[in-house]
């Protein structure tokens, strides 16, 4: 079944329009976020075995011990930062909720409390922003506890061989 992308773009754009410029502020840490989630995951992948090859497989004491410690170094680069991005997400979220609401209040000021659907859909829109943050936060959450599971692993394993040899 191929994919329509005809309907896609509309419904992109009427979701961003709903849920207010906040959104937009979430694009860009999603796209940091995941720009440093896919770093680590080629790091983990393609990067990290041969440095370690490497680091095993140097003769002299000292610059093993010196490629060992820059292994370790690369092993944990970015990973604080990934957490404070998976942390600041819903954080991000929620204050496009508060906005919203005080948006909806403003709205709900001008034109009474008599039209219940036009609460209903300030409400809805209100609440994209937190839903949107959360998606992010749960989606980098996993991905940060696999990949910092991964690399305390590898760091004590390279403990193990800095004090083996």
């Amino acid at each position: 079944m191929p994919l329509d992308f005809t309907s896609f773009m509309p419904s992109l754009s009427a979701f961003f329009h709903a849920g207010g410029p906040v959104l937009l502020l979430l694009v860009g840490s999603a796209l940091v976020l995941w720009s440093l989630l896919l770093e680590r995951l080629w790091f983990r992948f393609r990067t990290f075995p041969k440095l370690k090859q490497a680091c095993i497989s140097t003769p002299v004491r000292s610059q093993q011990l010196l490629k060992c410690c820059d292994l370790q170094l690369s092993i944990i680069a970015t990973l604080p930062v990934i957490k404070t991005l998976v942390a600041l997400c819903p954080l991000i979220g929620l204050l496009g909720t508060v906005t919203g609401m005080i948006h909806l209040f403003d709205i709900m000021a001008l034109k009474g409390t008599a039209n219940p659907r036009l609460m209903a859909s300030g409400v809805a829109q209100a609440t994209l922003p937190t839903m949107a943050g959360m998606v992010l936060a749960v989606s980098g959450l996993m991905c940060y506890v696999w990949l910092n599971r991964w690399s305390q692993l590898q760091l004590n394993a390279l403990n193990l061989l800095r004090s083996q040899s």
